[in-house]
Parts: C-alpha cells; structure tokens; sequence
C-alpha cells in the first residue's frame, strides 16, 4: 500500500489497511517520513500484520508544508524520483527473501508507483479517497467533456453529465481544480496523470472507493469504462468497535468531559480540517455566527499552526485566540487546538457540525449521524457540499457572496458574513422543518454506513471478493 503524505490520503489508506489485515493479508504501508508523522497521530495502534515503512522526500519534518510553487515543484520531483528508487527496492527486497508483494494498492496522485509496479510485473489497483461523483467528474473533464466545463465558468450555466442523473452541477458545484485549473497547475495534472493511468491499457480498471454502495449507486455506476467499487466508509476503527478505548482527545479527556456536561444534541462541533486555512477576517465573521447563535454552546477547533508564516501574523493570532476563548467561555463554547474527530462527533452531545466537507470528515458526520453546515474551501469539497444538501440532505450549505474571483488570492477574500453562518445553524439546530429533514435522513446513512462494512454488507463483500482475486481464491 502506498498513500500520498497528505492527511485526507493516509487517513484512509491505513483503515483499508486494517480491513485488508482483518481478512488475512500482510500489508505493507509506504509513505514518506513526514505522511508517517501523520499515522501515528490518528492511530495510536496498528494491528499486527501491518507494518509502516518510509523514505525521505527532503521534508521530513512534522506538518512540512509547500511555501511556495517552486517547492511544490521540487517536492513533487523529489516525492516522485526517491518514491520510485525506495519501492523499487523494497519490491525486489521482499522478493528475494520469499515474501513478494501480490498487489500494489496506491492513493491518488502517486502515478509514478504504478510505472515502477508495471517493471516489476506487479498489478495495480487504485484506492479512490474521495467520492465517486468526484472521480466521474474529473474522469468526463479529461474524456470528452472539456468544454462543458468551459462552459461552467458562467455561474448561471448547470451541467449535466452522462449516468449521473440525479444531480447538476454549477461551477460553485465542481472541484476547483477543474474550474480553476490555473490556480492548481501540479495538482490538476496529478489528476489528470492518474486518469491517463487509468485507461491507457485500453482495459476496464477497477478502482476501490472509499464510500459505499448504497450512499453512491448512481456515481459508481455512471462510468462505463471504470469499475468502481465501493470500499468504505474506510474510518477509524473505534466507530465500528464501541468498546474500543483510546483517548485521543487535546487535553486528556477533558474535552468528552466538557461534551458530558452539556445537553443532548446541543452543540455545534467547528473544524476545518488540517489543510484549509481560514483568513483573519472569515475566522471573524464566524465567531460572530457562533457566537450570536442563540447562546448554543460550540466546540471550534483551531490549528496551531494556521495561518502563522510571519512573525507579525503569529501574534495576531495568539492575540485573537485569547479574545476569542474569553469570548467562547461567556457563551458556554470552547476552543482547542486538536481533538479526536470521531469520538467528538460520537458524542450525543453534537447536534450540528460546521465543516470545510473534505470527504474523511464528510463521511465521519454520514457514519455517526450528525447533521451538517456545509462551508467548503476548495479541492472536492464543494462537490462534497453539492451531495451533502441536494442528494443525501443531511445539511445545509453556506451561500457564498456572488462573487466571481479569477485568481487564489481573490478567492481567499471572499467572506461568508456572520448572519449567513448564524442563519444556517438556526436552520439545521432549531425546531422547524429542514432540522427535522437533516436530522431524518442523517440516522438514515448512519445506519447504512454501519450496514455496509457489516459481515455481509455490500463494502465488506467487495473488500472479501478483491483480497479472494489477489490471493487467487
């Protein structure tokens, strides 16, 4: 298994993993140094019969992050040319020792694996971590579809793409990598590269997806030239295993302690994953929507490391966050720098959950029932938000100022007011009928989502017929 050292990349590679090892295999997991930092922050125990094992990019350091397009480029370069020397080697190493690989399961944008596989006679099989409304999508935009595309740069023009049937998309709808290629040239053509992976052999790929049969049937269905099969909700194991004890939470316990002592589906849980960055201003008018929101109690995480390139922005954000915690604790909010997601959300205490929608925390709100403010930043996320309020309805999306910015920065500018914030939390935490639809449909997945990865259900019979075809059962 080899994942990209992005969080939304490692999160579920290691729980498909932990499924793979469930059913007998040794699996081993590649990734660089620092997408190990990542492993050993969300999962304190790795099962035997799965072993990480990593090589260095030249940012080893925890939470390296890109400054600038000329490290994005030497980093790509760096991850592709020592990625592909480290699994080559590895391959031939455990081949010589009796114990050779029967399958090389990678996460997107890690193409250059699948070329050093092929050399070494070893299938392929992509793990897809996002939905598979996003990977029709951008399978169409390179396939056929371009101009349609083109065409979605009006905000007034809906398309509509082949198979999938139940839903249009505006250009607020789309990936922005595919409406705003220009303001992600490495990552679209990562894209793009994995799609020219996927058909360039001229057979049907298999592609292992982390949802479910039952929440994407249209999606996995609508592409003829890829099998799609449904592997998750790949999340972690303390969901599906009730008894399962580790305390991962900032601070001890002190957060589920907090969560205990407030009312039943009374709080709004806020966290915007570990790659959005929130602007000064928009972290304003989100504390004002928070805070005007009829006294509700809220949980915000805010990342230490956000935001904080210069020295002058560091002290503005320590001085903002001391303001904003006092301003939390008149209300009955909090503000921490980390918690365990799952068993935050697990906590009967959330009633709504304000999220960027990236798809490990999308999925995490369908598995444990909590209903959604949908406020996404970029990448899949808006498509993400798309399903969440008109496919799956189990939230509302925020309505962004109609605005039409033409590069990274103009967009960064754009600034969801307080009142749009607060007008959804009323919506989806008050007493009227969109909070009794959300909440309706959201026990509705849950239960699904549990279904699913049941002995039985339809994501752990895929997940039994892939590891049956790889050991030739």
């Amino acid at each position: 298994m080899a994942t990209f050292p992005a969080q939304g990349h490692v999160n579920p590679s290691v729980h498909f993993s932990i499924q793979l090892v469930a059913l007998g295999c040794r699996v081993i997991l590649v990734t660089t140094v620092s997408g190990s930092y990542l492993i050993t922050k969300s999962n304190n125990i790795l099962p035997p019969g799965l072993s990480i094992v990593t090589f260095s990019d030249g940012y080893d350091m925890a939470g390296s992050s890109w400054k600038s397009k000329e490290d994005q480029n030497k980093q790509w370069e760096q991850l592709n040319s020592r990625g592909s020397q480290f699994l080559s080697d590895l391959i031939v190493t455990n081949a010589n020792q009796g114990t050779p690989f029967a399958c090389l399961v990678y996460s997107p944008l890690l193409t250059w694996a699948v070329d050093v596989a092929r050399d070494h006679n070893l299938p392929t099989t992509l793990l897809w971590i996002q939905p598979a409304t996003v990977m029709d999508i951008y399978y169409y935009l390179f396939n056929g579809y371009g101009d349609l595309f083109e065409k979605c740069k009006d905000p007034s023009f809906a398309m509509d793409l082949p198979g999938l049937h139940s839903v249009s998309f505006t250009s607020k709808d789309l990936p922005s990598f595919a409406i705003h290629p220009n303001q992600y040239p490495l990552l679209i053509n990562g894209v793009k590269q994995q799609m020219q992976v996927l058909t360039r052999d001229g057979t049907k790929s298999k592609v292992l997806v982390n949802t479910f049969d039952e929440l994407e049937m249209e999606a996995m269905k609508a592409n003829v030239e890829l099998e799609m099969i449904g592997v998750g909700p790949l999340i972690p194991s303390c969901f599906w295993e009730p008894r399962h004890d580790n305390n991962n939470t900032d601070g001890g316990d002190s957060v589920v302690t907090w969560l205990d002592l407030q009312a039943r589906s009374s709080v709004v849980y806020v966290s915007f994953g570990t790659m959005a960055v929130i602007s000064k201003k928009q972290r304003e008018e989100l504390a004002k929507g928070l805070v005007s929101s009829s006294n509700r109690p809220f949980l915000w995480v805010i990342r230490k490391d956000e935001a904080v390139e210069k020295e002058e922005e560091r002290i503005e954000m320590v001085r903002w966050r001391e303001e904003m915690e006092t301003k939390a604790e008149s209300v009955g909010g909090r503000i921490i720098e980390w918690c365990s997601q799952v068993e935050v959300l697990s906590h009967e205490a959330v009633g709504c959950f304000v999220t960027h929608c990236g798809w490990n925390s999308t999925l995490e709100s369908i598995c444990l029932g909590v209903p959604l403010v949908a406020f996404p930043q970029f990448s899949d996320q808006t498509t993400n938000a798309k399903l969440v309020e008109d496919v799956w309805k189990i939230g509302v999306r925020v309505v962004v100022p109609n605005q039409k910015p033409e590069t990274e920065e103009e967009e960064a500018a754009v600034v969801v007011e307080g009142d749009e914030i607060r007008r959804c939390l009323d919506l989806v935490m008050g007493e009227g009928q969109v909070r009794e639809q959300v909440t309706t449909n959201a026990d509705k997945w849950k239960q699904l989502a549990r279904d699913a990865l049941r002995e039985g259900g339809s994501s752990h019979s895929n997940i039994k017929a892939f590891v049956d075809q790889i050991i030739g059962k």
